[in-house]
């Protein structure tokens, strides 16, 4: 498989592995920074920088695995909708503005509700 084709299909996917893996590090180099003191006025940065940017990596990571899965959802319903557009079991889709049946549709005012009449193309 070619590696370009696939990064840009799988952006969001990629993007969530390095934020994990970011996150990972971030929370490990910000652990083993605070293991290596007492003293909590020295331990404090480590638990800010690490623990924050780490925590917020893998909710970021987590934030485009779920925008990926959706896609995916969305890719195979719409394929689903294809398939059964082109088998006749689903009208085909209206393009917008216009009404089903070759008709336009043509709207006015009476009494302060909207009446809707169709009008015949021919």
């Amino acid at each position: 498989m070619d590696l370009v084709k696939y990064t840009r299909n799988q952006w969001d996917r990629i993007g969530a592995w390095l934020c994990v893996i970011g996150g990972a590090i971030a929370l490990l180099v910000g652990y083993l920074g605070v293991s290596d003191t007492l003293n909590t006025g020295e331990q404090l940065p480590y638990v800010v920088s690490g623990g924050m940017v780490g925590l917020f990596l893998l909710g970021l990571g987590a934030l485009l695995w779920l925008s990926a899965d959706l896609r995916d959802e969305w890719r195979k319903l719409d394929a689903i909708d294809r398939h059964m557009v082109d088998a006749g079991l689903l009208p085909a889709p209206a393009a917008e503005g216009s009404v089903p049946g070759g008709s336009e549709a043509d709207s006015s005012e009476s009494n302060g509700r909207v009446v809707a009449r169709e009008v015949s193309l021919r």
